[in-house]
């Protein structure tokens, strides 16, 4: 891996979005606008050699920032063994143009943003649930998600699961 490569390439990507190159964690970032993400990832494929959008999520920023969420692109190069980290912020029900188009991988990935998070992908060819059931209500990844729990209990069932034990030596 080049850090050198990953760099200029960064920097020309971010130059040519009117954007700016960020390192966070030790890994370098572009902020790309949402409108121009295709255009992003048909130049890291055509110019730059990045074979794969190797994954994407979201981070939720509920009640802290907005636009509320990040879409976080993974572009790995195998040529050059590099991996490019794009940041897409999105706000509350806006649609991002999908990439499936230019990474057809990423169909998946962008069905489980979708199902997860509930940010829709604009042209996508299924954009359909991929993890939770079809007549689910809401989306479980997102903060204002409402949590459901049981409340914990320590002695209710201790005979039973004590009696499934396996007993003797070890």
């Amino acid at each position: 891996m080049s850090e050198e490569r990953i760099q200029t390439v960064a920097a020309t990507l971010a130059a040519r979005m009117g954007t700016e190159v960020v390192h966070d964690n030790g890994q370098v970032v572009v902020r790309v606008p949402r409108e121009r993400i295709v255009e992003a990832a048909t130049a890291l494929r055509d110019e730059f050699g990045f074979q794969v959008a190797e994954d994407l999520t979201a981070v939720d920023y509920w009640q802290r920032r907005e636009p509320r969420f990040d879409l976080v692109y993974h572009f790995f190069s195998y040529e050059h063994a590099d991996v490019l980290t794009v940041r897409v912020a999105v706000a509350e029900g806006e649609e991002v143009p999908s990439i499936t188009g230019v990474f057809p991988g990423a169909n998946w990935y962008e069905r489980e943003v979708y199902d997860m998070f509930g940010i829709p992908f604009a042209g996508h060819p299924d954009l359909r649930r991929i993890i939770m059931p079809y007549d689910w209500e809401g989306h479980p990844l997102r903060k204002d998600y409402p949590l459901g729990y049981e409340e914990v209990q320590f002695t209710f069932n201790f005979d039973e699961i004590e009696s499934k034990k396996v007993k003797g030596r070890r």
